[in-house]
């Protein structure tokens, strides 16, 4: 059994198992502009980003305005998935760099700066978990699986340097998703875990 329910949450045990520590210095934030779709991304997140694109509108690159102005924030991936926008089938529309070359999500930056009050979408803040929603009737399941990617081998490196859980280092993301309540819950289920092995 790889995997364990926390309220209406199926967890893989990888979140709890393997060690991630985000290495910004190393990566450079790489994972903004790697990749062959965009971040997935909710219809909230997509109207209340729509809301804010005049604050944010200045930071991005003359590329990013135009594929907004074509095809807007979002699009259908390959998947069938809901997914940020991309410049030359790779940058994020929101990446943007700073005079070291190092990547920027315009959405966080803008924030940080106190001009809004709208986050990242969720993906990015929870990788490297992916969710999966499960429609089940009247009920709603998510899945969090533990997603590898090659860029990443720094932030695992860090985190096993660390000893940093993959649930531990998106505490603050999944609580932003999940709830204080449901994340305690977690706790309890990590330490069960932990007495199991």
């Amino acid at each position: 059994m790889n995997i364990i329910q926390v309220g209406n949450v199926l967890c893989s045990l990888d979140i709890f198992k393997e060690m991630f520590c985000c290495n910004y210095k190393a990566c450079r934030g790489i994972c903004c502009v790697e990749g062959d779709a965009g971040a997935p991304i909710t219809l909230d997140e997509v109207a209340d980003i729509e809301n804010i694109l005049p604050l944010i509108e200045s930071d991005l690159s003359p590329s990013a305005r135009k594929v907004i102005e074509d095809q807007g924030i979002a699009y259908i991936d390959k998947q069938g998935e809901l997914v940020t926008s991309i410049v030359n089938g790779k940058d994020c529309i929101f990446t943007t760099y700073d005079e070291k070359g190092n990547c920027l999500c315009a959405i966080e930056r803008t924030m940080r700066q106190g001009l809004h009050h709208v986050n990242k979408p969720i993906s990015c803040s929870l990788y490297p978990i992916r969710v999966k929603k499960f429609n089940i009737g009247q009920d709603v399941l998510y899945g969090l699986n533990y997603h590898r990617w090659a860029i990443c081998k720094e932030a695992v490196e860090k985190g096993y340097r660390l000893s940093m859980p993959v649930y531990k280092f998106l505490r603050g993301p999944l609580i932003q998703m999940f709830g204080s309540q449901w994340y305690a819950e977690l706790e309890i289920a990590a330490q069960e875990i932990g007495h199991l092995h």
